[in-house]
């Protein structure tokens, strides 16, 4: 992960400076911001990859003679089977779309956009009385 970090902090670095000479050479106040904040997500990847190798100490990913057994095999629960990413993208489109025929549209868009993702979200919740939802890892 600190490889990566200062990879993205080195790409942060260099948006700045290309950013002040863009601006410099072209006086055009979009294009700089758009680089600028290009720039800044950048940095904000850097900042979250290099604090947390600060937290967790030194990974395997971070040796030059590390085996892959020596990596944590859990990397988490995801989802074999939800069809939410679908609602998800074509209410991202439909959002998208109302940027340039409708403003209703925009917010039709979002409205199902929200409601996806919550439906995204929750989906495996537990039910009612604690019980785990049926096709999570500690369902029934």
């Amino acid at each position: 992960m600190k490889p990566t970090g200062l990879i993205f902090a080195f790409g942060a670095a260099f948006y700045a400076v290309v950013t002040v000479v863009y601006f410099l050479f072209t006086r055009e106040v979009i294009g700089s911001i758009l680089l600028l904040l290009t720039g800044g997500m950048a940095l904000i990847i850097a900042f979250y990859l290099l604090y947390t190798i600060k937290r967790l100490g030194d990974q395997p990913e971070d040796s030059q003679v590390a085996e892959q057994d020596e990596a944590d095999p859990d990397y988490g629960f995801f989802s074999p089977h939800s069809w939410w990413p679908l609602p998800i993208a074509a209410s991202a489109a439909l959002a998208g779309a109302g940027l340039i025929y409708a403003r209703w549209m925009i917010a039709l868009g979002a409205i199902i956009l929200v409601l996806s993702m919550i439906g995204l979200v929750f989906e495996y919740s537990p039910m009612e009385y604690g019980e785990p939802a049926e096709g999570t890892p500690h369902g029934h």
